[in-house]
Order: C-alpha cells, then structure tokens, then sequence
C-alpha cells in the first residue's frame, strides 16, 4: 500500500480530566475511522491537555497557583503501566488504525512523581509500538516535564507507511531530524503547540529537506474550554478572551507543498490522502540521509537507552 488516509485531531481535550479526554478521543477515532482514516494523529500533551498556563505565570512566582495546577496535572497524568490507555488500544484494534497521541505522561520507574511530555504510538492490533519523551522542555515548559531520552527515537513500519515523531520544538533540533530521515521516515509527525506562519514555515523545511510527508497537529484551545474551576482563571485568561492557541494543523507533501490546512481557530478534523511513494521518489535529487551523506565527514551516534538512576545489586 502506497494511497493512505490520516486524520489529524484538532479538538480540545476535557482538560485536567484524563478518563473524559480519553473517552473523548475514543470517539474521535471512531468517527474518522468511518471516513476512512488510517492514521489518526492527535496534538502534543493532548491527555490531559496542554498546561498553555505556563506560558502567563511569572517565572519563580505565582507558587501557589502552580502547585494547584501541577497537583491536578500530576494526578490526571497517563502511567503506561497501568491499563489508563486501554479504551484507545481497543479502538485502534476494533478500527484497524494507527494512533499517535501526545500525554502528560507520570514517571513509572524511579521516583513515580515526575512528568513526561510523550507521544504514544499505537498500532492496528492496540498495542503500543514506540513511546517518545520530549528531549527538551522548551522555557518554561521545564517547570513542568523532565528531560526525555533517545529511546522513543525510531521510525516505526506500519499499513500506512514509516512513521516517525518529534514533539514541537523538538523539530529545531537538526540531529534529531537526521535521526528519523536515517532509519527511512516517510511520514513526520509532529505534534504541537506552536502556529502562525514561522512554525508552518519549519514544517515546509522539514518536508523539502527530509523529503518526506510532514503532519503537523496542534492544539486548538479556547478560553470556554478551561476548567472552571481552574486556578486563578480570570488573572489568567480575561473574561472577555476567546482563542488561547488557533492549531494550525497541516499536512505537507515531500518537497513542502501545503496540501490540507492550515486548519486555524476552528476544531474538526483535518482529513488527507496521502501517496507514501512520493517520499522515495522525491529523494532522487536529495537524499540527505543517502547519496547526500558524506559519513566519511559527518558521523552520527543515537543513544537509545533508557537508563535508570539507581542500580540495585542483591547480593
């Protein structure tokens, strides 16, 4: 199969409430997959949703607001261990679809208190195939995530094509890119918060220099779709403010031209048709992991290790 369908979501979340947020995408993942979609791709952080909260409290200030807002990020945070991410794994096998998710996701294995920002891939039979931590919190994202790793850094064969994923800013960093077009990546995938025309721009970059499909799928949020009971909301987010991000979510082809989006301040579903073949045919003049590497010049070593901070040894 080379013709795909993929949906990206452009719907706010329940935020600060992971069972309805589930819920939710469960039922968005059933309504594209009726129009078809093979591949159904949701924005960064989208369970529980994106803490855009950060982005107005004062650095180093504001503490109690932050501490309320953690406490209700933190317990509303997916732990993959558990079975939290089981409606969508039986979903996406009842449908037959890929699933790219971005979670708030609780850290398992050390101190069970610290937050990822992850992207979750769940193939066709619900099971997950790769799990991503953001490498970099941007700014003042770090108050909120840890540092991820490269273990989650693999491009992944599925019915729709190779697929690979980067989280927002994640899309800057140049190795990490090369990182995906090396192992064959014919669809990016990038989950977001960032708009506006520098972002799209990027994406275009992307498309033209990886030669490959590039879907970018952001947050939509507006101001009725905050809890409202939310910590210190109208110091926040004034009564009279609508849209908090506009999405922008796009699809463009290997090369960068803009096939579907940019979808902006509205939610649905931004539905494309995709021909995976052009990714190979278009790295015949430029293939920059390929006949336009120069490894005798420029090597690169991925560190894919998860590395746990305490080895016990019983003796």
């Amino acid at each position: 199969m080379t013709m795909a369908k993929i949906a990206i979501i452009q719907h706010a979340p329940c935020v600060l409430d992971k069972e309805e947020t589930i819920n939710q995408a469960v039922e968005h993942i059933k309504s594209v997959a009726t129009q078809g979609a093979q591949l159904v791709i949701f924005p960064e952080a989208y369970i529980p949703g994106y803490p855009a909260w950060i982005w107005r409290l004062k650095p180093g200030g504001d503490w109690a607001t932050c501490e309320e807002l953690h406490a209700r990020l933190l317990a509303n945070a997916i732990d993959i261990t558990t079975d939290d991410l089981l409606p969508i794994k039986e979903v996406a096998k009842a449908e037959k679809v890929t699933v790219v998710c971005g979670i708030n996701e609780r850290d398992y294995n050390n101190s069970k208190s610290t937050l990822f920002n992850s992207t979750i891939t769940i193939d066709q039979h619900g099971d997950i195939v790769n799990h991503h931590r953001k490498l970099m919190p941007t700014n003042p994202e770090r108050m909120v995530w840890g540092m991820g790793d490269g273990h989650g850094l693999t491009v992944i064969d599925t019915p729709v094509g190779r697929i690979g994923s980067l989280i927002c800013w994640e899309s800057f960093m140049p190795l990490a890119r090369f990182a995906l077009y090396s192992q064959g990546i014919e669809i990016y995938i990038a989950p977001t918060y960032d708009s506006g025309n520098d972002w799209i721009g990027t994406m275009q970059h992307i498309a033209r220099e990886g030669r490959c499909w590039v879907l970018s799928a952001g947050v939509a949020l507006q101001r009725s779709d905050l809890p409202k009971d939310l910590a210190n909301l109208v110091a926040l987010y004034g009564v009279d403010e609508d849209w908090i991000n506009p999405g922008d979510s796009v699809v463009i082809a290997p090369g960068g031209e803009i096939v579907a989006g940019p979808m902006s301040k509205e939610k649905g579903y931004l539905l494309a048709d995709i021909d995976c073949d052009k990714a190979a045919n278009a790295r015949r003049a430029l293939d920059v992991a390929g006949h336009y590497a120069r490894p005798d010049i420029f090597t690169l070593t991925l560190n894919k290790s998860r590395k746990p901070v305490i080895n016990i040894v019983n003796k």
